[in-house]
């Protein structure tokens, strides 16, 4: 089978981390062709999604001593070909947020995928959907006491009614522009300002969980099924748990009540054609829904001995795995 990746330039990826580069090894080493482009290689000609594609050709990671290794040339290209997306058997949209003007195209032409020849990981429709941050919001049972405004005089009561909070970019990534809150900080109108560009745009505004301190643990999701998890726990002085801000990762399991939320995820994920979603879990709330390009495979197989991105593909490729 051929699968196509769009995600961002491929040596800037960090392959013994990044989850895009695990789906293309297990897609390569179950005997799949591995086919890469980028959102802004897309077009469409006479109704139908085009890209210039490029097969690729990896070297997969080692574990050796309990860490990823790779070798410098890890990866090769051959001659790029234009050629209609419905060529693949599938086509999997990793590339990063923000989920910008460019990106929101990018899916527009994506919709132009017949998802009777080519199967689109994940929906474009439900990305759209989807922001990461306000996805979360619908399942009330799930998560903690949240707010999304841009009104310094609203988060300001609601910060002063719980205490402390963390502030959130509805658009961020890795943890980028996340705050934490308290009512004695007396740059809270800088930060509300900065943050909102001067009432601009909306924020997220949480109830800050102590459970923060003890990690934030990623739960990897196929088809609404959890696979995976891996917890993300703070270091030093800095709050966030994010591996992209020095967050120390952690094997951990999944709790009844995990299993609860994703539960209660399944059945709309399902409707969204949301097929692989990382969420973020702190004392069993429900914080954010990650279905861009989550990431965490490389952690969790590295912790637990585990292959899930063979999973993944397995899933694509064997009938009785997708049902």
């Amino acid at each position: 089978m051929k699968f196509a990746f769009i995600i961002d330039p491929i040596h800037r990826l960090d392959p013994t981390h990044d989850t895009s580069v695990a789906i293309m090894e297990a897609a390569q080493e179950l005997g799949h062709e591995v086919w890469i482009t980028q959102a802004n290689r897309l077009s469409v000609i006479d109704g139908k999604a085009w890209a210039m594609l490029e097969q690729a050709h990896l070297t997969p990671v080692k574990l050796v001593d309990g860490r990823w290794v790779t070798i410098e040339s890890w990866f090769s290209l051959d001659a790029p070909i234009f050629r209609p997306l419905e060529d693949m058997d599938a086509v999997f949209m990793r590339t990063d947020p923000p989920v910008d003007t460019a990106y929101l195209y990018a899916t527009y032409i994506l919709d132009y995928i017949d998802p009777a020849k080519t199967r689109v990981l994940n929906s474009p429709s439900g990305i759209r959907a989807a922001n990461e941050k306000m996805y979360a919001l619908q399942f009330t049972e799930a998560i903690p006491e949240t707010i999304v405004s841009q009104d310094k005089t609203v988060i300001r009561q609601f910060l002063e009614k719980k205490g402390a909070a963390v502030l959130k970019p509805l658009g961020g990534k890795a943890g980028e522009g996340i705050l934490f809150l308290e009512p004695s900080d007396r740059n809270f109108n800088s930060l509300i300002e900065i943050s909102t560009l001067q009432g601009k745009l909306p924020v997220m505004v949480q109830t800050y969980l102590p459970e923060a301190k003890e990690g934030d643990k990623r739960i990897i999701l196929l088809d609404g099924s959890p696979i995976g998890a891996v917890n993300r726990i703070p270091t030093g002085t800095d709050f966030r748990g994010n591996m992209a801000v020095g967050g120390r990762v952690a094997s951990v399991g999944i709790t009844e009540r995990e299993h609860e939320i994703c539960a209660q995820l399944a059945p709309t994920l399902q409707r969204d054609g949301l097929v692989f979603v990382g969420i973020d879990v702190i004392g069993g709330y429900l914080t954010e829904v990650n279905v861009t390009s989550p990431t965490g495979i490389r952690e969790v197989d590295r912790l637990n001995d585990a292959r899930l991105a063979h999973q993944v593909i397995k899933w694509l490729t064997e009938p009785d795995q997708s049902r």
